[in-house]
């Protein structure tokens, strides 16, 4: 199997899962690029399968980020703090998948 071949996943909680597809669907209204094909993605998702791809997640991350920024002004403080989780999450997430694992130290 070929590094080109291995797709690695992150497995979210199922209400992270409905948190940002809940907010992806406003990226998508708000015509943010590229937050259809997460949105689809995190929609999609069923009681059994919240795995997705590094990237999706990654893209799913901007996507918020980028809405949060967009609608910092016209959204509750508590609303914006959901929002910028959901997406420091997601982010976090792919972030901690894609860094590469440190040996403890023998002793």
């Amino acid at each position: 199997m070929t590094s080109s071949a291995f797709h690695r996943t992150i497995v979210l909680s199922a209400p992270v899962c409905r948190q940002a597809a809940q907010h992806l669907e406003q990226a998508v209204h708000k015509a943010i690029d590229g937050a259809a094909t997460p949105w689809r993605a995190f929609r999609g998702a069923d009681g059994d399968d919240f795995a997705f791809s590094v990237p999706v997640v990654e893209q799913a991350a901007g996507c918020l980020l980028v809405l949060a920024a967009e609608s910092a002004q016209s959204l509750r403080p508590s609303a914006l703090r959901a929002l910028i989780s959901v997406a420091l999450h997601l982010r976090d997430a792919a972030e901690a998948v894609r860094r590469p694992a440190v040996p403890s130290p023998a002793w």
